[in-house]
């Protein structure tokens, strides 16, 4: 049975022209450079510092599995598209929401509240 999951989803790169391995190697390669922007940006934010550039990369590393997709991908479906929107959004709330908690955090022990 894990055979044909296995070949099944190896079959997925060659109808729509996407490695399997290229993207998953993005998708858990950006995940330390992810972390990374987070962290930097609760660094600037406890710092007074601008979060603009962290936040671009963050961003960026959030999505560049899905951007390898949309540039080197033919024929996606849109429901793939749908469901692909609907997970950035719901993980990009997710992520605003858990990195204002860390800053409110950082700011509580700087200001020793």
């Amino acid at each position: 049975m894990i055979e044909s999951i296995s070949d099944w989803f190896l079959s997925l790169g060659e109808t729509y022209g996407v490695n399997p391995w290229i993207f998953g190697a993005i998708y858990v390669g950006a995940i330390p450079f992810f972390l990374a922007s987070v962290g930097w940006i609760v660094k600037n934010a406890r710092a007074g510092k601008s979060t603009l550039l962290p936040t671009m990369l963050a961003g960026f590393f959030f999505v560049s599995a899905y951007l390898y997709l949309a540039i080197v991908g033919q024929n996606i479906p849109v429901w793939v598209w749908v469901f692909l929107a609907a997970l950035v959004i719901y993980g990009a709330i997710s992520q605003v929401r858990q990195t204002r908690r860390k800053i409110a955090e950082a700011q509580m022990e700087t200001t020793g509240e």
